[in-house]
């Protein structure tokens, strides 16, 4: 029986998304993108939880969503409970680039204070692109929790998120401006700030919070 050619193709771009070099598996990532097949989505999402090259990931993520969101989605909706942190961390950066609000349920607020960093900061930023309408003020709500958390790029991460969903950050912040933990209270007037005046530099902001809570200053910046 003769194999049709188009198959063999698919077969073998499927082979290069396993190869050893990182620059075959870019290219097969590709083009996977280039001519979207159904046939190559589950092999995409299977890669993007193991893949360890971060430009690789990136066009794995890419060439995802050019295929049909309804091909697509059950399978990273089931990635995101993984009990691999990437797969659950590139599973919500995909989402997050599709932009689909039906993965909008699978935002839970376990993977919202997912204790692995990088998987935190992919569900903030799914999270804030996905948000229904009328839903934003419960969502600041929860990131809000997360304040104080982590090194610099997750606090970054956090602080963009939380500013992206504007004003109704307002009460979250300054509830969080009051808690125990210095910290968090940094954290709460830095992002203030940042809502104040997008121009101003993070590390300029979370620095000046710091003093302001150092030298005892009021549970929240002047409004």
């Amino acid at each position: 029986m003769t194999i049709p050619r188009q198959d063999t193709d698919a077969v073998r771009v499927l082979h290069r998304l396993e190869d050893s070099r990182p620059s075959v598996r870019l290219r097969a990532a590709m083009t996977v993108g280039t001519t979207p097949d159904p046939r190559f989505v589950d092999k995409l999402i299977e890669r993007c939880a193991i893949e360890p090259e971060f430009f690789v990931r990136d066009m794995l993520t890419w060439a995802l969503t050019r295929h049909p969101v309804s091909v697509t989605l059950p399978g990273l909706l089931r990635e995101v409970r993984s009990e691999r942190a990437q797969a659950r961390s590139q599973a919500l950066h995909t989402l997050s680039k599709i932009g689909d609000r039906q993965a909008w349920l699978a935002i839970t607020r376990t993977l919202l204070s997912d204790p692995d960093d990088e998987v935190a900061r992919s569900a903030w930023r799914a999270a804030v692109v996905l948000v229904p309408e009328g839903e934003e003020s419960a969502l600041a709500t929860v990131l809000a929790t997360q304040l104080g958390r982590g090194e610099r790029e997750t606090r970054l991460s956090l602080s963009r998120a939380l500013v992206a969903l504007g004003e109704v950050i307002v009460p979250a912040l300054r509830s969080a401006t009051m808690a125990p933990d210095p910290r968090t209270r940094a954290h709460a007037l830095a992002t203030q700030r940042l809502l104040r005046d997008p121009d101003t530099g993070f590390d300029f902001a979370i620095e000046e919070a710091k003093r302001v809570v150092a030298l005892g200053g009021p549970g929240q910046e002047e409004r």
